[in-house]
Parts: C-alpha cells; structure tokens; sequence
C-alpha cells in the first residue's frame, strides 16, 4: 500500500520520552472488504514497514494493548 501522503498523527501523551513513539494514519483504500485502513509506523523509522489495520483489526489490537495483551513483563 502506498502511504506517500499519508497524514500521521502521534498520541498528545507521547512527548518527552526521546522519540520513542508510534505515528498513527487513518488512510482509504480496501483490506477484507473495508473502506479505510488505519496504518501504524515507528515514529523513529518512517520510512521503514508500517502495520495495516482493518477497522475491526484496529479495534481488537488497541483493546488487546489496552488489557495489557502486549505486555512483555
């Protein structure tokens, strides 16, 4: 998918921590019948690989790192 163009956004609570951030772009386009994507980005690598998201794969995720899902420790 092409994400030239693209508007990312970061969270408001992401300043101060040296970058160390994930950028956020809501995006048209098609996956599994959609009618926009949500695409995630290294805030510290922009041009590098960027996750996309259903909606409904978006919804599962931020839940899943909302219930700590993701945590390492």
């Amino acid at each position: 998918m092409d994400l030239t163009g693209a508007s990312w956004r970061k969270s408001s609570y992401s300043g101060g921590n040296g970058g160390a951030c994930v950028e956020v772009a809501v995006l048209p386009g098609s996956k599994e019948g959609s009618d926009y994507v949500i695409a995630l980005r290294d805030s510290k690598n922009p041009e590098g690989p960027a996750l996309i998201f259903t909606p409904d794969e978006w919804t599962a995720f931020t839940a899943g790192v909302l219930d700590g899902e993701f945590d390492l420790a």
